[in-house]
């Protein structure tokens, strides 16, 4: 399978794209790259931060965004924010240690945040901005069992439709990007973690469990995610603001 391409020139404009070590970050900082743009490769794994700028172009940037000091610190001179960092945990909700719950909302909410606030003022000043959230499927719907992580997802949902409004008039707009599963380290690890509490073969866990709900049976590829996010930064997406876009093969129709 190959994925269309989108005309896309971001030539002079910097980016900034968190969680971009690995998958669905790593995707958007190499589409980015590709598109002529300056790329600010953010990830707390200082490795894979600087494997990931080596291989698209850009500069790595070790950061914490769960620690808000460390978030204060990085540039404010971005005309691309994508916020993608994020993380899973899975535990009923009387046995959901707070911490842990704490923990994703200052990943997956305040982080994003306080970048958007750190950067408006660039794009404001340029009159052209984009900010792309990487949100999910579980922002328009929940399911059992991730309360911290639908919670923060809804919450950047939020935080996303406010942006979009502050910055009509002023050439900036803000959108989520919904995936449901997409290929990713994160998710293979989900895979075999339910192959072994089930009983059954990594294949079946797929087809049964994680795709039981969406009505086209295939995992989506990082790279499918990272070309919405392109076209989201062309012209011909100027007018499109404060949306969810759902990239989740029919998951939300139902």
């Amino acid at each position: 399978m190959t994925t269309r391409v989108v005309a896309l020139d971001l030539t002079g404009r910097k980016a900034l794209v968190t969680g971009a070590g690995g998958g669905i970050g790593l995707a958007c900082a190499t589409r980015l790259a590709a598109a002529g743009a300056e790329v600010l490769v953010v990830d707390v794994d200082g490795d894979a931060a600087g494997a990931a700028a080596a291989a698209v172009g850009g500069r790595a940037v070790v950061a914490d965004l769960s620690d808000p000091s460390v978030v204060e610190t990085l540039e404010a001179d971005i005309d691309v924010l994508v916020n993608n960092a994020g993380l899973q945990f899975v535990a009923p909700l009387p046995e959901f240690p707070p911490e842990r719950f704490a923990y994703l909302q200052r990943v997956m909410v305040e982080a994003p945040f306080r970048l958007v606030r750190r950067v408006l003022p660039h794009m404001y000043d340029r009159g052209w901005g984009r900010v792309v959230n990487i949100s999910s499927v579980h922002g328009l719907i929940a399911s059992p069992y991730k309360s911290a992580y639908v919670t923060a997802k809804h919450g950047l949902e939020g935080l996303s439709k406010t942006v979009a409004l502050e910055g009509a008039g002023r050439g900036v707009t803000s959108n989520c990007v919904n995936p449901a599963f997409v290929r990713t380290a994160l998710v293979e690890k989900q895979i075999a973690d339910q192959a072994a509490a089930h009983g059954i073969g990594e294949s079946e866990v797929i087809e049964k469990i994680m795709l039981d709900r969406t009505a086209i049976k295939r995992l989506i590829t990082p790279a499918e995610v990272a070309e919405l996010v392109a076209y989201l930064c062309t012209p011909a997406a100027d007018l499109i603001t404060g949306a969810s876009i759902a990239l989740d093969g029919g998951w939300t129709a139902h």
